[in-house]
C-alpha cells in the first residue's frame, strides 16, 4: 500500500472518530443538560406574567388570607405561636388590676410540658382574695381567647379584720394554670379580639351565715340597743343614745346594724330591723312617757 493511500485511510479514521465523539458529546453528554435547561425555560415562561396579573394574584391571595384569619379569629379559643413565659404574668396583672386592696395573687412558673401537637406552661397561683375577685380571675383564665385552663384548685375561707375593726371575709386559694402554645402558627391568628373576661356577680359561698365578728359603728349611726324614743313628730321619730346624742329618723333610715322599718303613731312606738351577725331580729322602742304610765 502506497503512502498516499495510508494517509487517506488515517485521515478517514480520524474524521470518523471526530464524528463519533461529537455525536456522543451532543446526544449523550449534553442531552440531559439541554432537557433540564428547556424545562426551566418552560417553567419560567409559564410564570412570566405582567405586573397587572401579578397584582390581581396578590389581591386574591390577600383575600384568602383574610378569610382564613376570619375563621380563626371567630373561634372561641386560639393557640398562640411561640408564646413567651412573661405573657401570662402580664395577663394576670391586667385581670387583677382592679381587685380589692385585700386581694392579691402570687404567680410561680413551674415547668413546660411538651406534647405531640401542643405545648403548655404550668404556673402555680396562690393568694387571698374576695370571692368575686377570685371568681373573676378563674373566669378570665378559662375564657381567655388564648387557650388556658386551670387545675388542682383548692380554696378555704379566710377572715381578716382591718384596723377599724371591720371584718373582711376572704378566700385563700391555690391552683395550677396551664397556658397552651404551639411551635406551628397554623392555630394562631395575629389580630384577634379578646373574649369577654368579666363574669356576672355570684353568691359568695364562703360568706358565713352566722358571724362572730360584728362590724364597729364607724359611721356614728344610732345604736338601737342603747337608744330611747323621745318623741314622735310629723317629720319622723326623735331618739337619743346612751351618750346623749340625738337623732331624727324617718322610715327607711339606716341605724347601726339595720334600718328603721316603721313609725307607729297609733301605739307611740318605732320598729327596727337589725342584722346581728346573720341573726335578724325586730326591735321595738316605745315612747318614754308611755313606759312611765305603764309603770
Amino acid at each position: 500500500m502506497s503512502a498516499k493511500v495510508k494517509n487517506t485511510v488515517i485521515i478517514f479514521i480520524i474524521l470518523v472518530l471526530i464524528v463519533i465523539g461529537g455525536a456522543l458529546f451532543n446526544y449523550v453528554y449534553l442531552k440531559g443538560k439541554i432537557e433540564d435547561r428547556q424545562k426551566k425555560i418552560k417553567d419560567m415562561t409559564l410564570f412570566q406574567l405582567d405586573t397587572e396579573t401579578l397584582e390581581q394574584q396578590l389581591i386574591l391571595l390577600r383575600d384568602r388570607v383574610a378569610k382564613l384569619d376570619s375563621i380563626l379569629s371567630n373561634r372561641k379559643y386560639n393557640v398562640p405561636f411561640n408564646l413567651p413565659q412573661s405573657d401570662f404574668y402580664d395577663f394576670v396583672n391586667r385581670v387583677s388590676f382592679n381587685f380589692s386592696p385585700y386581694s392579691y395573687v402570687n404567680i410561680e412558673y413551674d415547668r413546660t410540658e411538651t406534647g405531640a401537637q401542643l405545648n403548655y406552661y404550668v404556673y402555680k397561683l396562690s393568694g387571698v382574695a374576695e370571692f368575686n375577685d377570685l371568681n373573676r380571675l378563674i373566669y378570665a383564665i378559662e375564657e381567655s381567647k388564648m387557650l388556658k385552663k386551670i387545675g388542682d384548685l383548692n380554696m378555704a375561707n379566710n377572715v381578716q379584720v382591718d384596723e377599724d375593726g371591720i371584718p373582711h371575709y376572704l378566700v385563700s386559694f391555690k391552683f395550677n394554670a396551664m397556658v397552651y402554645f404551639s411551635n406551628d402558627d397554623r392555630f394562631y391568628v395575629k389580630d384577634f379580639t379578646e373574649n369577654r373576661l368579666t363574669p356576672n356577680l355570684i353568691y359568695d359561698v364562703f360568706y358565713p351565715l352566722i358571724r362572730n365578728e360584728i362590724p364597729p359603728n364607724v359611721e356614728g349611726l344610732l345604736d338601737v340597743q342603747t337608744a330611747s324614743l323621745l318623741a314622735l313628730i310629723p317629720d319622723g321619730a326623735f331618739l337619743s343614745d346612751a351618750n346623749g346624742n340625738t337623732y331624727l329618723l324617718w322610715e327607711g333610715d339606716r341605724v347601726y346594724l339595720g334600718y328603721l322599718t316603721k313609725i307607729d303613731y297609733d301605739n307611740n312606738q318605732v320598729d327596727f330591723l337589725l342584722n346581728k351577725g346573720g341573726i335578724v331580729e325586730t326591735v321595738t322602742l316605745k315612747l318614754e312617757k308611755e313606759n312611765k304610765k305603764s309603770k
